[in-house]
């Protein structure tokens, strides 16, 4: 996914990058897309524990509040606050789906750079997150040409799996 590795790069001088995703698919789709972030300093954070976590994860992963779209958001928020203020990183990057939301949100208030890769489930329509996340998103890819009405200032880069 060479678009994603781009939009990285031009950030070099500012080099920290925060992952978020939930845990199963969207945790593996990002995790495609190591070798974009894999040079650059780095930390997870993710929506619940990981029974074995692959070793480039071990001591660099936040496990934040599980929510399903009800009042524990709010407790993301206050987590994504917290950890982007101790981390200070230049760049988030997202699959999805639910902590992506309140990450972006306050990442935009601190001005760190949002990147969201629409997931590949979205194939023709988008995800809720996707439709959250694109208002708030500096650079925004999609997977699908199908997606392509939803988001009309993204970029389709084509599957990441």
């Amino acid at each position: 996914m060479s678009a994603v590795a781009e939009a990285l790069v031009a950030r070099a001088h500012e080099v920290k990058v925060c992952i978020v995703s939930s845990c199963g698919g969207h945790l593996t789709e990002v995790r495609m897309l190591r070798s974009a972030y894999e040079d650059f300093p780095h930390f997870y954070v993710i929506n619940d524990h990981v029974e074995e976590l692959p070793e480039d994860m071990r001591g660099r992963t936040y496990v934040i509040r599980h929510a399903e779209r009800d009042w524990r958001v709010l407790v993301n928020v206050y987590e994504a606050w917290h950890i982007l203020r101790r981390e200070r990183p230049a760049i988030m990057l997202s699959t999805g789906a639910g902590p992506a939301v309140p990450f972006a949100l306050i990442a935009r208030l601190l001005g760190i750079r949002v990147l969201f890769v629409e997931t590949l489930t979205a194939v023709v329509r988008p995800s809720l997150t996707g439709r959250l996340v694109y208002p708030l998103a500096h650079r925004f890819f999609y997977q699908w040409p199908a997606l392509r009405r939803w988001f009309p200032r993204a970029r389709c880069v084509g599957t990441v799996i």
